[in-house]
């Protein structure tokens, strides 16, 4: 790992978005030394990419055992930094963590082992080829303040068992969480270089990371960003892998089981004040079992408690990360109102002083021309609206640009995945919302908006590497077929090959092959 201090180097303040107070300061890396983090970490890369599986993971054990020994400063922190309550700190970044660690560290070896291919037809018959997935090189990472300890720390760890180096960019709002990176994987005693993490402006690094010749960019945030980060780094032709915005539908079917479904929407609606790119932002009820529905969903919005996080974990919604997020959700909110809809319960907390506090919503009386149904809320808001049919509630859910996620509420498990086919998203969980971010083993993602590619399990690793094929022919010939110099002789054997490929009959087969044998012996060894 390095750490680059400069004593007249700028520094970023770290508030307390609950209260206001000041955390302390982060110093930024000085733009003179970007060139010198790249080139140390191309230098380390070539040496720890040689490292086996077995020797990555020894590393990724002992930041496993540190994030262990340290869970509780951990949720702390972040809890401070961002505004979520500890039991959020804890359960939705310090534990998928840990978790993390040991998935990518016994699963690396067997997802990136070379995978031998035979001959995909008769006419390859003595060709055989070995897929390879080799590191990339450098990978840079730009996170978001909404989980700013697993979203990053997940990627680092696929990166660094696929054998790359990584640089990091955390986001402007959690600066001692990068920080608190820094010493996890400086537990993980990698080798100088191997790690670094740059602190300062988001354009900055990012044209410097294409600049200085990353091998792909990871980045997790805003729709508009990423679209500007590909186009970035279309000019280098940089591959990217992009997670960006989620509009998420739940969908409660009549034999759902509604005091589940309540509580499960409570949770994955209002966890992390709602700034969660895969939580439930739209949820739509069949009508029969609608009103009941909204009737258990408004009392577990009253009775949540809403306040600074504390130790006692005696809040169950903290506040909202930045000034600006909380705007976006009051104005969403607003107009909604103004257009029909209807509050029907709030949590009840402080008011805003110090805090960027907003109440855990309940809302009703909505529709699609409304903003709060089109756009990324990313606040604890939650619109209901009721439908008649199973297939009006599928087009109401595909009816964004965005698809991370969606869930179906169902006593019918194999109804819900019937009907989970019809549904967009990169996850479609049954009876359940969000809590796949935490599963090392399954990928994330989505498509359209939503961004390009995955992330964790085997495809993340996966997207941590080149592919490259090496072919090799044991029939050991002079010559193939279609070599110089071509005559009518070769000609026709190949068109009879055509017939090896795709026989008319049994006969037509065993005639191909009579006439085409001799020509590629002949041809091929004398």
């Amino acid at each position: 790992m390095n750490q680059f201090v400069t004593p007249n180097a700028k520094t970023v303040t770290a508030v307390n978005p609950a209260t206001g107070d000041v955390l302390g300061e982060a110093l930024q890396t000085p733009e003179d030394q970007y060139a010198s983090i790249f080139r140390q970490a191309r230098q380390a890369q070539k040496v720890w990419a040689k490292q086996s599986f077995a020797q990555r993971r020894t590393h990724l054990v002992k930041m496993r055992n540190y994030i262990r020994d340290h869970a509780g400063d951990l949720a702390r922190l972040i809890s401070d930094s961002n505004g979520k309550t500890r039991m959020d700190a804890l359960i939705t970044e310090v534990l998928p963590c840990q978790l993390a660690c040991d998935w990518y560290g016994k699963h690396a070896a067997k997802v990136l082992a070379p995978e031998r291919r035979g001959p995909s037809s008769l006419l390859w018959i003595g060709k055989r080829s070995e897929v390879r997935y080799e590191p990339l090189g450098v990978v840079g990472i730009i996170s978001p303040w909404n989980y700013p300890l697993s979203i990053p720390f997940g990627e680092i760890l696929m990166g660094l068992m696929a054998g790359n180096a990584i640089v990091l960019k955390v986001a402007a709002a959690t600066p001692l969480v990068g920080e608190a990176i820094e010493d996890i994987i400086a537990a993980g005693e990698l080798p100088d270089g191997l790690f670094s993490h740059i602190i300062g402006s988001g354009g900055k690094v990012s044209t410097a990371m294409f600049q200085h010749g990353i091998d792909k960019l990871f980045f997790t945030g805003s729709v508009p960003t990423g679209k500007q980060l590909m186009a970035q780094a279309a000019e280098t032709l940089t591959p990217v892998s992009l997670e960006l915005g989620g509009k998420d539908p739940m969908i409660v079917l009549k034999d759902a089981d509604l005091e589940r479904a309540a509580n499960g929407a409570a949770w994955a609606g209002y966890q992390n004040a709602g700034q969660s790119c895969g939580g439930v932002e739209r949820i739509y009820v069949d009508e029969s079992v609608y009103d009941r529905f909204v009737t258990l969903l408004a009392e577990r919005t009253k009775i949540l408690r809403h306040g600074v996080p504390n130790d006692e974990c005696s809040v169950d919604v903290g506040s909202m990360t930045t000034a600006n997020q909380r705007l976006t959700v009051e104005k969403q909110l607003a107009e909604a109102v103004d257009s029909g809809a209807t509050i029907v319960a709030q949590s009840k907390g402080p008011e805003h002083g110090e805090g960027h506090f907003h109440p855990a919503t309940l809302v009703t009386g909505v529709n699609h021309s409304m903003t709060l149904m089109r756009e990324e809320t990313f606040g604890p808001i939650m619109p209901v609206m009721p439908f008649r049919t199973e297939d009006e509630a599928i087009e109401l859910a595909n009816d964004s640009p965005m698809a991370l996620t969606a869930s179906i509420w169902t006593r019918n498990t194999r109804h819900g995945k019937a009907l989970a086919d019809r549904v967009k998203g990169g996850v479609v969980a049954i009876n359940d919302h969000l809590y796949t971010h935490a599963m090392s083993d399954v990928p994330w993602g989505g498509p359209g908006e939503s961004g390009i590619g995955r992330t964790h399990g085997p495809e993340g690793l996966k997207e941590m590497t080149k592919t490259k094929v090496v072919n090799w022919d044991w029939l050991r010939a002079k010559r193939n077929l279609w070599w110089y110099p071509q005559d009518r002789e070769s000609y026709d054997a190949i068109r009879q090959a055509l017939h090896l490929v795709a026989p008319k009959s049994t006969m037509d087969f065993l005639k191909s092959v009579v006439r085409v044998l001799p020509t590629m012996i002949r041809k091929m060894y004398f």
